[in-house]
């Protein structure tokens, strides 16, 4: 039998990913790089990579206000948003390839939020033929590309579409 090894995601799987204060709060305070995994900023909002993604390219949209709902937002942020979340589809079908995603918020944890407190947009890029980001064998997902990579890569394309929308 061939194993299949992600020991990165054990600490996560243990839960022993716990940090003080808010995770989104404290990586909109630092620089955009391979460590926050920021990708883009705009001005109400910033695009980070899942570090515990479903698959490669998980992305999130958050708000910088720390806020829990979508009602709780401004008109400005919420807009924005959207706006962030439509340019990562634009993104992650040029960079990916990706043919469908999986957009979605989970408000409160009961709907299924890993952070309640903080409101994000999940977007998950999808291919034909995926397995799903619903876990298929012995509680194992396979990413082809590591989390560093993603990054590079993501990144590079956010920089060249800010430099395209500024003209």
């Amino acid at each position: 039998m061939k194993r299949i090894w992600a020991p990165w995601r054990m600490d996560y799987v243990e839960g022993k990913v716990k940090e003080k204060g808010c995770i989104f709060c404290s990586r909109a305070a630092m620089d955009d790089n391979s460590e926050s995994l920021i990708l883009h900023r705009g001005r109400q909002t910033f695009v980070i990579l899942n570090r515990f993604p479903y698959t490669n390219g998980h992305t999130l949209v958050v708000p910088f206000e720390h806020k829990a709902s979508l009602e709780d937002l401004d008109e400005a942020t919420r807009n924005e948003l959207m706006q962030l979340t439509t340019q990562t589809l634009a993104v992650m079908r040029e960079v990916y390839n990706a043919e469908s995603f999986n957009v979605g918020i989970n408000i409160g944890e009961a709907a299924g939020a890993g952070i309640a407190e903080h409101i994000h947009v999940h977007i998950v890029p999808r291919w034909t033929g995926d397995t799903s980001f619903m876990t298929t064998s012995a509680d194992t997902r396979v990413l082809p590309e590591s989390l560093e990579e993603t990054y590079r890569r993501l990144h590079a394309a956010w920089v060249k579409l800010s430099s395209d929308l500024r003209g």
